[in-house]
């Protein structure tokens, strides 16, 4: 099964079940409105799925702290996000969709750990692949997404 693993954000982490991993700077430029970001998203999204196919796209749904927290912004960007994979999928013959809550996605990383920050989350996907140079957290979330999906789904 080919799965496409989505940390979604201004800084996107993905991994593809051929061992591809990295991120995706969407960052809105000088004189672009912010649906170009996504415009941007679904380029990269559809690209992978023209070039080498894919089955399932899983991906970190939105998630809202609370109190400091709580980051509305992030909110809305990441449920037009889900929205765009949501789409894609629906398009495209084939693809089915699913979506991890954050909590879920840690959980299956860290099982025994007291702390679950992005730190932690960075530190535990190099020592799980030390042969991959992980960028960041959000690059490591999507490694992990992806080897939760595969247990799920047997891919």
């Amino acid at each position: 099964m080919k799965i496409l693993a989505l940390d979604p954000a201004t800084v996107t982490g993905f991994a593809y079940s051929n061992g591809a991993s990295g991120t995706w700077d969407l960052s809105v430029r000088k004189d672009e409105s912010s649906g170009m970001r996504l415009i941007r998203f679904e380029a990269k999204v559809r690209e992978i799925i023209d070039t080498v196919g894919v089955d399932v796209i899983a991906f970190e749904t939105p998630t809202v702290g609370k109190g400091k927290k709580a980051n509305f912004d992030a909110l809305k960007l990441q449920t037009k996000m889900q929205a765009v994979v949501e789409l894609v999928a629906e398009q495209t013959e084939g693809v089915e969709y699913i979506g991890y809550h954050l909590s879920t996605i840690k959980k299956f990383a860290l099982p025994n750990a007291k702390t679950r920050d992005k730190a932690a989350m960075l530190a535990a996907a190099k020592k799980k692949w030390p042969d991959v140079d992980i960028i960041d957290d959000n690059q490591a979330d999507a490694m992990f997404l992806l080897a939760l999906a595969q247990y799920e789904l047997g891919g």
